[in-house]
């Protein structure tokens, strides 16, 4: 909404204070009026432009003692009513008004009021259109418009100040250039957009159903029959080829818009711009091109299904030749309403980042991959795209272009077991030169292998699909850093945020290869925290023993990791499932981990831990049998604790490596081990039976998770009381009639 401020300028005599009166008053008023008349402001009526909320409209006197109020005026103008009314006044427009206007620097339209118009009913308003107005116009390209007027008739006084209005909220000088007669080149352009995001179908043409939907969009109302053949007909009288059977071209379009400027509708041309987003300078509006959208830490961004539908059908619309790739034709037509391809894409070598045909030409699969690493890397270009492109929502809640992408869940501590939530991985490749990480991207985008050897400069980025066990797919986006390789590792906050995955490579076949490995992880030590996979690459050259203080499979040993190098070439079919292997390791990063000496320690604590419980609950059973005469039932206790303290300690539990000597114990208990204790512990002091079942032992961890310790001491008291009953009638009882043993040693504790 825009607040419309008019400064009405001119000579002396020329009408202004009457052209004002007569406003407000709605007639023309015979009284002497004084000189200059105070601000007036007035409130938006029917015709009012409706994004003016209010019109203040102020008169000034062109006497010199009164030029400094003059300049502050126009100065806080939006809009000046220009007003002349005979042929010395006309001369001064020229010779005076609009060089003083241009002496002060101000860039507002100057609207060109012909008034008293009764007193030269001689002079059609043609004429003085063609001998006095259009000569102005090409001349001082600051005048908007024109218009002649008489306030004493009221002829065109409401009209004068309601071109002032459009002036500002719909101004020609951006459209327009009315010495050359043509719109200008911001304007074609944005009309062009508007063409090809109005051609859904992308033929080139505006079918009828294409000009009604538009009509709709722009003006919320249908087109009639009767309209669009008018249409037709004002088209093809300046453009007889752009009307054809399909519909209408884009020349024809933007032709019709020129008759629109020409003829002083161009309110009309502002209409469209500005239901498709532009702003008074022809540029998309801001909020639009770049929507509020933030990524939390260690979350990112993917496409949504809406997003991926519609970059599919985007593609489809596109491959006009239906080869199944886009060629460069294709692409150039594709990015036509943008400003080209995206920075990202020309810095990583577009297209042979992503998938292509034998042609050369990007396939779908590509297609979608190559904006799948654009929305997780920079999700905000993705928006922008979107938005050039013409994605519109369906969903009623969320219209923005922000439906066309998701967050995924914020990645946990990647140490812990579980998959992450994201369908995106990117994996960096680290190695020594010549250890093959160019070959290995190439494999990546099933790319033959070159025996030419091309030293990486610049960063390179690989991106395709890979198919996980199970039939799952996700993306997997690999990195060369090339020469900025230690910028890139210095930066430990972004590396740690982004890369899910590392891809240590070196060539099995050359004996200084692997020593690089080694002095980069203790150049950098944070590496540890991000999950590894190390790659013996050129595995079909001869394996030789490598230089370093340790070989690679001691040197994963020495780390604990969970499987030693994988040989491989990439001139092998099983190259593969490398790619696999990398990517379950970055949607499991706990897998992907050298297991520390504190994972060791921990798993010997609970083996402790465990042992300790069982040996505690044998001497309670003992103490509960002797001091309270307990059932001999309670001696099948015994082997079922001893049963499950082995399992809760042997769960995951591999030997520790021989280097590992010192063990620092842990502060916390395993959380199953800590129960054992407790109820061993309790028995001590409560003579409670413990309850045998037929449920197999191997229930217990799930029963206890089910259960709190409060839980079990109130159905401890209630035990202890029940056993004291029985404890009391048991010895005129005989055994055997007291006790069945259980089939095998089961065991359930309540």
């Amino acid at each position: 909404m825009a607040t419309v401020r008019i400064c009405v300028c001119g000579d002396e005599g020329t009408g202004k204070s009457s052209l004002i009166t007569s406003l407000v008053k709605g007639v023309f008023v015979t009284n002497k009026i004084q000189p200059v008349l105070p601000q007036i402001t007035i409130p938006p009526t029917i015709g009012t432009p409706e994004n003016v909320t209010t019109t203040t409209v102020v008169d000034t006197s062109a006497l010199p003692q009164e030029r400094n109020n003059l300049a502050r005026e126009i100065r806080k103008s939006n809009v000046i009513l220009l007003v002349y009314s005979d042929h010395y006044s006309y001369e001064r427009v020229a010779l005076f008004w609009l060089p003083y206007f241009r002496s002060l620097g101000v860039n507002v339209p100057v609207v060109l009021c012909a008034n008293k118009s009764d007193l030269a009913a001689e002079h059609s308003e043609a004429q003085v259109i063609e001998e006095e107005m259009l000569p102005l116009m090409s001349e001082f390209k600051e005048i908007d418009s024109c218009i002649r007027t008489s306030a004493r008739e009221h002829r065109n006084v409401n009209e004068a100040f309601f071109v002032c209005q459009k002036a500002v909220t719909h101004p020609i000088a951006p459209l327009f250039d009315s010495k050359e007669a043509l719109l200008k080149p911001a304007a074609v352009a944005a009309l062009q957009r508007i063409f090809y995001l109005s051609d859904k179908d992308r033929d080139g043409y505006l079918s009828d159903k294409e000009i009604t939907d538009f009509q709709t969009r722009c003006f919320g109302k249908p087109l009639s029959e009767v309209d669009l053949a008018h249409i037709k007909e004002t088209i093809q009288k300046g453009c007889p080829e752009s009307v054809t059977e399909s519909g209408i071209d884009c020349r024809g379009f933007i032709h019709l818009n020129k008759l629109y400027a020409e003829k002083g509708r161009h309110e009309t041309v502002w209409i469209i711009l500005r239901s498709f987003q532009y702003t008074d300078n022809l540029s998309l509006q801001e909020n639009f091109l770049h929507p509020r959208f933030e990524v939390p830490p260690f979350a990112s961004a993917e496409l949504s299904p809406e997003g991926y539908r519609f970059f599919v059908n985007l593609f489809l619309l596109s491959d006009k030749d239906n080869d199944g790739g886009l060629n460069d034709a294709e692409l150039a037509s594709l990015f036509a309403p943008t400003p080209g391809l995206p920075a990202s894409w020309a810095d990583g070598s577009f297209p042979s980042s992503t998938v292509r045909n034998e042609a050369g030409h990007v396939t779908l699969q590509g297609w979608l991959a190559q904006w799948s690493m654009t929305t997780f890397m920079s999700p905000k270009t993705t928006l922008e795209y979107l938005a050039y492109l013409g994605f519109e929502s369906s969903d009623r809640s969320n219209p923005s272009i922000t439906a066309a992408l998701k967050i995924t869940r914020p990645r946990k501590k990647r140490r812990r077991p579980g998959r992450v939530g994201r369908n995106v991985v990117q994996c960096h490749v680290l190695g020594a030169s010549g250890s093959g990480k160019s070959a290995l991207l190439d494999a990546l985008l099933s790319r033959g292998f070159s025996t030419t050897y091309h030293p990486t400069i610049q960063p390179r980025t690989a991106v395709n699909t890979v198919e996980l066990p199970g039939g799952k797919q996700c993306y997997l986006i690999m990195d060369e850093l090339g020469e900025l390789e230690p910028a890139i590792l210095d930066n430990q906050a972004k590396l740690l945020d982004q890369c899910d995955v590392i891809a240590y490579t070196y060539d099995s076949s050359d004996p200084n290869s692997f020593a690089y490995i080694p002095a980069l992880r203790a150049k950098y030590p944070y590496l540890e925290e991000i999950p590894s996979v190390f790659i013996a690459l050129k595995a079909d050259l001869d394996r030789t023993t490598q230089r370093a203080e340790h070989q690679p499979h001691e040197y994963t040993a020495l780390l604990n990791m969970p499987s030693p190098p994988l040989h491989v070439s990439v001139t092998w079919t099983s190259i593969q499932e490398v790619f696999v292997h990398i990517a379950e390791a970055a949607m499991e990063p706990s897998t992907a981990f050298p297991r520390s000496e504190e994972d060791a320690e921990g798993k010997w604590m609970a083996w402790g831990i465990a042992f300790g419980a069982v040996v505690c609950a044998g001497a309670a059973a003992v103490m509960i049998w002797r001091r309270h005469n307990t059932p001999m039932y309670l001696y099948f206790m015994a082997p079922n604790l001893l049963y499950l303290g082995a399992k809760v300690g042997s769960l995951g539990v591999k030997p520790e490596p021989r280097q590992a000597r010192d063990l620092r114990l842990r502060s916390t208990l395993p959380r199953t081990s800590l129960i054992f204790l407790i109820l061993a512990l309790s028995s001590l002091t409560s003579p409670i039976p413990l309850l045998v079942g037929r449920t197999s032992a191997s229930a217990l961890p799930h029963i206890l998770g089910t259960l709190s310790v409060p839980h079990y001491w109130e159905i401890a008291q209630n035990l202890s009381a029940h056993s004291s009953r029985r404890a009391s009638r048991s010895r005129s009882e005989p055994l055997g009639s007291r006790f069945i043993p259980p089939s095998h040693p089961t065991l359930v504790i309540v």
